[in-house]
């Protein structure tokens, strides 16, 4: 992939909000390989000079990149809640830890 925006294609539309689609070599993205796209797109539109429709597919892209970064953080939260629930109801399951602080 090219390190200037203006000269890299939009990916395929995917829908806003829906997981995070597999790239070209089926790999599914990581936040930050999306947040870093992102950071490029908004850069080149905050350049300025480019024809109107490449500034539309950049804005396009950029909002589809901001939906899947989100969607990755709702679901970070979503894992350290249900994380901080289980601290604060106790073990679900399992034998308890010995008294003197062993593990076995």
């Amino acid at each position: 992939m090219s390190s200037d925006p203006r000269e890299s294609p939009p990916p395929a539309s995917h829908g806003a909000g829906s997981d995070p689609a597999p790239d070209e070599d089926g790999d599914t993205p990581s936040f930050e390989e999306l947040y870093e796209r992102l950071e490029q797109v908004a850069q080149a539109l905050d350049a300025g000079g480019l024809p109107l429709d490449r500034s539309v597919a950049l804005y396009e892209e950029g909002m589809r990149l901001a939906a899947r970064c989100e969607a990755l953080l709702d679901g970070v939260e979503q894992k350290i809640e249900m994380l901080r629930q289980a601290r604060v109801e106790g073990p679900a399951a399992g034998p308890e830890p010995p008294a003197d602080g062993r593990l076995l």
